[in-house]
């Protein structure tokens, strides 16, 4: 039983250190990378292949296969890598397609371009035109290949047709969006477009020229909208003529199905000569796949790659405005963020005209900066519009914030002034002079402090609550300024009769008390009294001695009468001792009370 247990613990520790030390020949195989998914209409990700990119350290670059289905992509392929059919790519000898998606050979071809160490993955496409699947599912698969590969070799069998035209349209989309702005950092650079036509004879042209002529336009005289299309294609190609190129490769053997058993030496000599030409031809074109500017390792790469397969995905078919989007995103965002930025750095509240134009200037560098580094060209003003939507958005948070704190600006100046109006109702020595100079400071303060546009309202609330106040005060000042002249008059009788005893005081304020109080008798009402013109004489007196800049007496009245209090009863008590009796002003004489007085017993 012990010797049993033993070999069982050292079978499966044989198992797990021969897979750790077996684990890089794990990926000398094919690995799938993108999948169809159940309906075969859109992509997804094959986990299982990402991983063999994923562990690349070094810049990457990619060779593509395209291709009709059965047109010998994946023998071309094993030819390239010198592998048999045995160990490489899967071959079919069926009519149904072989290859499933896109495929990857997991050990990658190690070169040096121009000093960069480069490892170099072959990528195995699915054929078109092949039984159960939808057009939009080879646009896909042709568009995920032109965007990820360096080199996209257009493996066609005897001749150019006009849907193998037709099918570049993706790629003439993609070079008219992306390529030619030079003086920056482009979103990728195009792959090279590499014609390779397999046959034994081309008729005494070259296979350059040979292209030149399928690419050639085609006179439309019924005006066919199709011909004009594939025309419009052609001329785009031709444009394009420096990023592509022409091979032609002739039949390795006649015995097609027998060919993954032969060796080179059983293969027509003439085309293992040109396979070669081939290799060199490839090693020579391709160069790191770069993407904003700078060569991906593994795990960008396939960072890349699910941002390229989420953008093709989108929508009914894919389209190189998605892909403009994706590349865009992350531009737009920043241009964004340097708007709510600028825009965080405007004092709120401020007036509705300062926030509009703060909105347009910063919109506009915003937009500028988004035009110095976007991609794209055509495409492109979707995602310029997508940013003013975005822009717009921020804006009206903007606005929002600024009525709200406008609101509340204004509301708690309105608030103060309200205060002091009331403040102002109550005076204790009741001053026209005092509440017309707090109602110009409060309305000054509120004029100059309240920005925003709830400053309108709140100016409107502010006229009526200031005019109430003002109403109320004219109508209540008149009325008590009367009973503080009355009880002033009474009270001036008292200091200038028993306290200070100076005669001219206490007439003046019998004067004034039977002013008032006759006054009102003969005319029946008060309020005849305002109109007098020695009403008017009493009143700018009173507000001269009140209030003044200088001195506000209804602050000090107090103070005042105290000290005053004190000083009379100083001088009643100590006063006339040391100065005696002689005054500028008539004092009451006291005659009972004098010296002469005769004493009695």
């Amino acid at each position: 039983m012990e010797i049993s247990r033993f070999f069982l613990v050292s079978a499966i520790s044989l198992c797990v250190f021969a897979s750790g030390s077996f684990s890089i020949e794990d990926f000398h195989r094919a690995f799938p990378i993108v999948e169809p998914d159940p309906h075969h209409t859109k992509l997804r990700l094959s986990k299982e292949g990402l991983e063999a990119i994923e562990r690349i350290k070094s810049p990457i670059a990619a060779v593509a296969v395209i291709g009709p289905y059965r047109s010998g992509k994946s023998f071309l392929l094993n030819q390239l890598l010198s592998l048999s059919c045995y160990e490489g790519f899967g071959v079919g000898h069926m009519r149904d397609t072989k290859t499933k998606g896109i495929w990857v050979w997991g050990t990658p071809l190690q070169l040096d371009i121009d000093g960069i160490k480069t490892s170099v993955f072959y990528l195995d496409t699915e054929g078109f035109e092949s039984v159960g699947k939808s057009n939009v599912y080879d646009d896909r698969i042709f568009a995920l290949a032109t965007v990820m590969s360096s080199v996209l070799i257009y493996n066609l069998p005897e001749t150019i047709r006009e849907a193998d035209i037709s099918r570049l349209s993706f790629a003439v989309e993609l070079a008219e969006e992306f390529y030619g702005r030079f003086g920056q950092d482009v979103a990728f650079e195009p792959a090279k477009l590499l014609w390779l036509i397999q046959r034994d004879f081309l008729q005494g042209k070259s296979v350059q020229e040979m292209v030149n002529e399928a690419l050639r336009r085609v006179p439309n005289y019924d005006g066919d909208k199709n011909i004009d299309q594939v025309n419009e294609i052609r001329e785009s190609l031709a444009v394009m003529g420096d990023n592509s190129t022409a091979f032609s490769l002739p039949q390795p053997h006649l015995q097609r199905t027998k060919l993954c058993d032969m060796k080179d030496g059983e293969l027509d000599r003439m085309y293992v000569e040109k396979r070669e030409q081939l290799k060199q031809l490839v090693a020579s074109i391709i160069r790191p796949k770069i993407v904003q500017g700078k060569t991906l390792n593994g795990k960008e790469f396939v960072s890349f790659l699910e941002q390229i397969l989420e953008a093709l995905n989108k929508g009914e078919i894919p389209s190189t405005g998605s892909l403009v989007e994706v590349f865009n995103k992350g531009i737009l965002e920043r241009c964004l963020k340097l708007y709510s930025e600028r825009m965080a750095q405007v004092g709120l509240p401020v007036s509705e005209q300062s926030l509009k134009e703060a909105h347009e200037g910063f919109k506009d560098q915003a937009i500028r900066v988004f035009d110095e580094q976007h991609f794209g060209r055509n495409h492109a003003k979707r995602s310029v519009t997508k940013l003013e939507e975005e822009i717009l958005k921020v804006y009206k948070n903007f606005v929002l914030a600024n009525e709200y704190l406008s609101s509340k600006l204004c509301e708690a100046l309105y608030t103060r002034c309200e205060d002091k109006m009331d403040q102002l109702q109550i005076l204790r020595l009741p001053s026209m002079a005092k509440f017309n100079a707090g109602f110009l400071q409060c309305n000054q303060s509120f004029e100059r402090e309240c920005i925003g546009p709830s400053k309108i309202s709140y100016e409107q609330r502010m006229m009526k609550m200031l005019g109430k106040s003002r109403s109320l005060f004219i109508k209540e000042y008149n009325h008590r300024l009367f009973n503080w002249l009355v009880a002033f008059s009474l009270v001036m009788v008292v200091v200038g009769r028993f306290i200070v005893k100076f005669i001219l005081i206490e007439i003046g304020a019998w004067i004034l008390f039977i002013f008032l109080e006759t006054y009102t008798r003969m005319f029946w009402s008060a309020e005849s009294l305002y109109y007098n013109p020695v009403w008017h004489f009493i009143v700018a007196t009173w507000e001269t001695l009140v209030y003044s800049p200088i001195l506000d007496l209804d602050r000090w009245a107090i103070p005042m009468c105290v000290i005053a209090f004190a000083l009379a009863l100083y001088w009643r008590c100590y006063g006339r001792r040391k100065h005696g009796s002689h005054w500028l002003l008539p004092l009451y004489n006291d005659h009972k009370s004098g010296p002469n007085r005769p004493r009695s017993d």
